[in-house]
């Protein structure tokens, strides 16, 4: 073991960690990045670990080689500069997204991609159509095969002012027939058919009453359906889920290595632990949220009733019921009063218990009664097992200062997830965003959960972070409503949820303006804005002029998807906006069910396309007639 140390951006002694030799890792990221951007060292034989021990990585930033003053460029706001948009790309890879757009603009192509990638591979074998992807789909839509081939990439983004996401997009290509065993086995609990936790049930639904969508249902157990731009993990043991925390870890790892405390990782939650324990989780929330409507006579969750402790008891007295002490003894509480019926805080334990922790009093029965489910203690191990994945994440992200964002999923699994992602917050945001929480902006109760949030951070003084999307899950989502007999949680047009996302966005943006006024930390609040919609990205920009944020606050970041809209995000950063590309990597073979995903979502979005293959074809008449066939990408950007 070698004692290192390691390096801020000042090149001031940090902290002191120990690491393994491991010359392979040493040696590619330093030819990598040499005198250009900072490195991170980390034990490729050893993954970090992920009981809480002291983990295996190290950062050290290098001398710039460069004295020139970074770039700056103004910014079109049409977006219609095709120079602009494709300067990061040499003239090859201007004609393979051509190529590549126009490839998916077919609708049989993109139909049958799956069939025709699979036919490819065994008409031209195993080399030949490696070669053929990277050339083609593979070569634009992911950075490369492991976190080693991807720097070339990630150090070209930054220095046309472009930060990474980085996710390790293996997907498995498993049947409908297999996802669906997967999917029942694991979100229905072992003691379901007992006697036991038929009562409980019968008591929880004495509060909300039923509430199907809170449970699992056959038809929409492969939860693919209709969704072509989220990846779905399915649960298969405790030991897959262990190794997703390894690559994750690995994720953070990379994108420590190619930022300065900029970088970002994607996690979603279901990779973590078994989805039946997401599944009761957000049933108790909402009947909790139920009984604070028939508590208050208002609607939504605790937080926005103003409720004391005191007017809480009153009413439950009022209601016939006395014996309530432990039960509001156990409310989260401040001077302004309660914040959440439960102790939230104790999810994040991995001693807590979750079976004895969900119980509010009943107004018809007069008597205490459980929201969840009884867990078998297998099952209990199991959520324990969950929170600790969480906590290592989190925790491995704080020492490589590198931000973590939850991804949002269906409104089945999304209460409990926000749930969890508001409670890793409020311990691990303390002194800056580490954690952002991810809203879909198409779902109806969006604003509201978002104000709900805000203040809670505001109450509990934490640092906020927040991803605004339009949504992955839209048709699933209203196919499921309409099956199981529940309302539909969707804005109902496309234009609704426009709306939908600038006025959260508008929100997010006063709270920030109003810490400004007051001569607080701007940051507390920080957004990204990752959208591929150029109104949206105007709405944004044009509203940080209004209320008088600028980049340089560092509240506000933009993202894309690696291979789409390029024409959105490079003037961006090369603007001194805060830019990100979500960048997708790992083997060509093991890719193909995102690149499938890729392909299906551009079809669906021809104007988009159009846009992009038109600018492109701009760029290459541009090198033509300037003779620039030849040029090379040299960018002298720095991201913000």
């Amino acid at each position: 073991m070698a004692l290192l140390r390691v390096f801020n951006k000042q090149n001031v002694a940090k902290k002191v960690l120990y690491l393994k030799n491991n010359s392979k890792s040493f040696l590619i990221f330093e030819q990598s990045f040499q005198n250009s951007l900072p490195v991170v060292y980390y034990s490729s034989s050893s993954h970090p670990s992920t009981n809480g021990k002291q983990h295996n990585f190290v950062q050290k930033k290098h001398a710039s080689s460069t004295t020139q003053p970074a770039s700056k460029d103004p910014l079109d706001l049409s977006f219609a500069n095709p120079e602009a948009a494709f300067k990061s790309k040499t003239t090859w890879e201007v004609l393979r997204a051509y190529i590549v757009y126009q490839l998916c603009s077919s609708s049989f192509l993109v139909d049958n991609n799956m069939k025709l990638m699979k036919l490819g591979k065994a008409v031209l074998g195993e080399k030949l159509f490696v070669q053929a992807m990277k050339l083609t789909f593979y070569g634009h839509f992911v950075a490369g095969e492991d976190q080693y081939k991807i720097v070339p990439v990630l150090k070209r983004l930054h220095s046309f002012g472009v930060k990474p996401i980085l996710d390790y997009s293996v997907e498995e290509d498993i049947t409908q027939e297999e996802a669906e065993k997967r999917e029942l086995e694991s979100s229905t609990s072992e003691l379901e058919q007992t006697k036991e936790a038929a009562a409980i049930t019968e008591d929880a639904e004495k509060i909300g009453g039923e509430l199907p969508q809170y449970h699992v249902a056959k038809n929409f157990a492969d939860r693919r359906y209709k969704v072509s731009s989220a990846r779905t993990y399915f649960y298969l043991n405790e030991a897959t889920c262990e190794r997703n925390v390894e690559i994750f870890q690995n994720c953070l790892a990379a994108v420590a290595g190619a930022t300065y405390g900029t970088g970002i990782t994607a996690i979603k939650l279901t990779a973590l632990g078994r989805p039946q324990l997401l599944l009761q989780l957000s049933e108790v929330i909402m009947r909790a949220r139920k009984f604070t409507s028939e508590v208050m006579g208002g609607r939504g969750n605790v937080l926005g009733q103003n409720l004391t402790e005191e007017t809480l008891e009153k009413r439950l007295q009022q209601a016939g019921i006395t014996d309530t002490k432990k039960f509001l003894e156990r409310t989260t509480k401040d001077a302004q009063g309660v914040i959440h019926l439960f102790p939230w805080s104790g999810l994040l334990d991995v001693d807590s218990n979750l079976s004895e922790t969900f119980r509010v009093p009943c107004l018809k029965e007069k008597r205490m009664v459980r929201l969840l489910s009884q867990l078998s203690k297998k099952e209990e191990e199991m959520f324990r097992n969950m929170v600790r994945r969480l906590n290592t994440l989190v925790r491995t992200a704080e020492e490589l200062d590198v931000r973590v964002m939850i991804d949002a999923e269906q409104t089945y699994f999304q209460p409990a997830i926000s749930r969890l992602t508001m409670e890793l917050m409020q311990k691990y945001n303390t002194s800056k965003a580490i954690v952002f929480n991810t809203y879909q902006c198409y779902l109806r109760e969006t604003l509201n959960e978002v104000i709900t949030d805000l203040n809670q951070a505001k109450r509990q003084k934490f640092y906020f972070g927040a991803k605004l999307v339009r949504g992955a899950y839209i048709e699933q989502e209203r196919a499921r409503a309409a099956a199981l007999g529940y309302q539909d949680p969707v804005n109902p047009t496309y234009e609704a949820t426009s709306e939908m996302y600038h006025n959260t966005l508008t929100e997010c943006l006063r709270r920030i303006k109003d810490l400004k006024n007051h001569g607080q930390p701007a940051n507390k609040i920080g957004i990204m804005v990752a959208s591929h919609n150029e109104d949206t990205v105007r709405f944004a920009i044009q509203e940080m002029k209004n209320i008088g944020i600028s980049p340089e606050d560092k509240v506000i970041c933009f993202g894309q998807l690696l291979g789409m809209c390029d024409y959105i995000t490079f003037p961006l950063g090369q603007a001194g906006y805060s830019a990100y590309k979500y960048i997708p990597y790992g083997p060509v073979n093991e890719v193909l069910p995102y690149l499938s995903r890729r392909a299906t979502e551009n079809k669906g979005v021809l104007e988009k396309i159009n846009k992009e293959k038109k600018l492109l074809r701009q760029e290459l008449v541009r090198r033509i007639v300037t003779g620039k066939l030849f040029y090379t990408p040299k960018g002298n950007y720095t991201p913000i």
